[in-house]
This record gives structure tokens, C-alpha cells and sequence, in this order.
């Protein structure tokens, strides 16, 4: 059976999974890189909050923790993962290939340099072009990636937008797989009704309601501000908001809240102010709930760095119609216009209100919409990724 020695920082809940079959598949070993601190409740900057993820996540698959000498450890920058045992520990495990999630770390780079040309090279990550910079920064920067990718063997592509962002830095088309970026729709889709009536109930929702849900970090990036604003200023009736996540932008979203409260309201519909919901961050097994007690998911952001939006794929597993924006990685792979959402240009709250519009005047056609995403993403699993990665590695590239 052939071997392969997967590089990533620490146990994500979105690549276990894949993990787990590849574990069936081949002699697979996880390389852990920020250490065992990775796998423990740690503070997520994003989120403004301790997160421990409520899922296994270090069952059925070998794995190690190397020691991480950083004394900043974390993911968040370039020398918050050293490694000085790493290579030794790769070379003593024989792979035949090595998969490297993400370059920007010390070590993860040190991988590719060391082993180019001595063992194949595989790439996951999943940035795309959406941020158009400019400037010497940005052409530095393009020149830095394509010596970079130069030591990439293969790179197992998420979408399209991915796609295009690895053929900007020097991969050819015959380097490039798809490996598409799943979660685990069976666990969305599983029947949560029940759970997502009480939730609207608890959220004083009735149950003819159409809900506009937000789910993730409340940042600039995801630009929760510009659909709380949208939908403020539509002020539908019988429509509501909710924002599923803590973050930065938390008090200032509630601000506004609180500021309608005064305002006067139209006296046909519900007061503004009640129809806009906060709850915290949920974890993992709690997320299907939240989204079975909507009918729209929204994701409005703007980056700098938004990458695909697994919440899409999320939603969608649930049987729910999605809006996003051109900046979302995978707006073009999931979104077919009219059919099960809609796309609008990222920022203009002009288009953003339009497509609002469109989407809540009809529920029927809404939840129509929802059951073509289910239907959709069924086309997106685990089970695609680990294909492209066994078949791979079978190939012996």
C-alpha cells in the first residue's frame, strides 16, 4: 500500500473527513504542525472567542504533532510554525508523495524546498484573483508565489476561482486536479426541523416568516454591515434577519440595532428592531439547526482574502437558496443565477437590495431554489477529493 505524508497545521473539520477515507485507501500519515496546542480550545481572532469544535476530529487516521519550537505559535503568521523535526520525521516515514496544506509558514515551506525534486509535491490551498491589488507590493508579491509554485508538483484545485489563481502563478493545466472543497452534507441535510421550529419560536419568528440568515465571523471581510443596512432599509414585512457568530463588528452591528428602536416605523409592519436577531457562535453540530430555521443564506463579503465560503456549501447541503457576493471563491462553481440564489456585485448595496428583493417576493419559488442547491451539492463531497487524491497517487505523480 503507498504511502503519504499529508503537512497542516492543526485538525480542521473540514479535512478530517478526508482524512478518515484516505486512512482506508492508503498508508496515510498526518504531519501536525502548530503541535499539540493546535488540537486544544484556542482563541480564534476572528471569532473574538475560545473555540474547541464539538466533532472528533483525531479519529481514524495516524497522525503526529511535531514540536513547534515558534515562540509565537499559531497560524496566523509566517513564524508561528518551526519545526525542526519535521523533515526528519517525513524522511522516516518513506511517502511516496507529500501534500502541504498552505505555504505560508516557515516549515510548510522549508517541505517544499527541501524535498522538490526528491519525493512529488502536492499542493492544497484555496486563495483565488477576487482581490485585485495593484502596485510594486502586488508585483512582488506575484513574483515571490511563482517561485513558490515552482516546487508544486501537482495542486489539487478547490473550484474554478482556485483554478485560475494556480494558472496565474506558473501551473499548467496538466499539474492542476480537481479536488473539490466538500463538507459533510449528510449531517446538514439530516432532518433538523423540529430543533429549527424551536429555534424560531425562541427567536420570536413566526412560523410564516421568511429569514434572511448571516452565519461567521462578524468582520470587514465578510461585510455583515452592508446586508444589515440592505435589509434596513427595505424593511420588509414578515421578513427577518439573523446573524449567526460573534466578531469584531458585533457591538456595532448591535449599535445600529438599538438606534431603530427610537426610530418611527411604519405602523402596517412589525417594528425594524424585532426583526433583526443576534445569536452567538454555534458549533458544528448545531449548525444544521440554524440553518433548517432559515429560507435565504446570505454572504455578503468584500475580502481582502475571502477564499471559497464553506457556509455555502453548508447551507446549500441543508436545502437552502443562497445570495452571495462576486467576491466569494465559490460563487461561480455553486451558484446558478435564477436558479438556487443569486450573485451580486460585492459592495453595492444598490444590487445587493435588488437581488433581495427579488429572492424574498416569492417563498414557493424560494424554497424550490433551496431544493435545487441540495440537489446540487451533492456533486461536492469528500468522497470526490479523496478519488483525485488516491487516483494520484496511484498514478505515481
Amino acid at each position: 500500500m503507498k504511502k503519504l505524508a499529508i503537512i497542516v497545521t492543526h485538525p480542521i473539520q473540514y479535512y478530517v473527513p478526508v482524512y478518515q477515507q484516505l486512512a482506508k485507501a492508503c498508508h496515510l500519515k498526518v504531519f501536525y504542525t502548530w503541535g499539540e496546542q493546535g488540537a486544544t480550545s484556542k482563541y480564534d481572532p476572528g471569532f473574538k472567542k475560545h473555540v474547541q469544535w464539538d466533532i472528533p476530529l483525531l479519529d481514524g487516521y495516524d497522525f503526529e504533532f511535531l514540536k513547534n519550537t515558534s515562540k509565537n505559535p499559531g497560524s496566523h503568521h509566517y513564524k508561528g510554525i518551526i519545526n525542526p523535526q519535521l523533515i526528519g520525521s517525513i524522511k522516516a516515514f518513506q511517502p511516496d508523495a507529500i501534500l502541504i496544506y498552505g505555504w505560508a509558514y516557515q516549515s510548510h515551506l522549508a517541505v517544499l524546498r527541501y524535498f522538490k525534486g526528491k519525493i512529488p509535491l502536492w499542493f492544497r490551498g484555496d486563495s483565488t484573483l477576487l482581490d485585485k491589488g495593484t502596485g510594486l507590493k502586488q508585483l512582488l508579491r506575484n513574483l515571490f508565489l511563482k517561485w513558490v509554485y515552482r516546487h508544486v508538483d501537482r495542486a489539487f484545485f478547490v473550484g474554478s476561482a482556485n483554478q485560475a489563481y494556480f494558472l496565474r502563478f506558473g501551473l499548467q493545466n496538466r499539474q492542476l486536479i480537481l479536488a473539490p472543497h466538500a463538507i459533510d452534507n449528510s449531517r446538514f441535510a439530516a432532518d433538523r426541523s423540529d430543533e429549527a421550529l424551536l429555534l424560531r419560536k425562541k427567536l420570536g419568528i413566526d412560523q410564516d416568516a421568511l429569514v434572511i440568515l448571516f452565519a461567521g465571523k462578524l468582520e470587514k471581510k465578510k461585510n455583515p454591515e452592508l446586508l444589515l443596512h440592505a435589509f434596513i432599509d427595505m424593511n420588509i414585512d414578515n421578513v427577518h434577519l439573523l446573524f449567526v457568530g460573534n466578531g469584531e463588528l458585533e457591538a456595532v452591528l448591535k449599535q445600529s440595532i438599538e438606534g431603530l428602536e427610537t426610530d418611527n416605523t411604519d405602523t402596517i409592519n412589525s417594528p425594524l428592531h424585532t426583526k433583526i436577531h443576534f445569536i452567538d457562535f454555534q458549533n458544528q453540530t448545531d449548525m444544521p439547526v440554524v440553518y433548517q430555521a432559515c429560507d435565504l443564506f446570505c454572504l455578503p463579503s468584500q475580502g481582502p482574502g475571502e477564499t471559497w465560503g464553506l457556509a455555502v456549501n453548508e447551507a446549500m447541503a441543508a436545502g437552502k437558496a443562497i445570495l452571495v457576493s462576486d467576491r466569494v471563491g465559490s460563487a461561480k462553481d455553486l451558484i446558478s443565477e435564477g436558479i438556487n440564489g443569486n450573485i451580486f456585485i460585492s459592495g453595492d448595496l444598490t444590487d445587493l437590495k435588488n437581488k433581495l428583493l427579488i429572492l424574498t417576493a416569492d417563498r414557493e419559488q424560494l424554497s424550490a431554489m433551496g431544493q435545487v442547491s441540495k440537489e446540487m451539492i451533492q456533486n461536492w463531497t469528500f468522497k470526490h477529493q479523496v478519488n483525485a487524491l488516491i487516483k494520484t497517487l496511484h498514478e505515481g505523480h
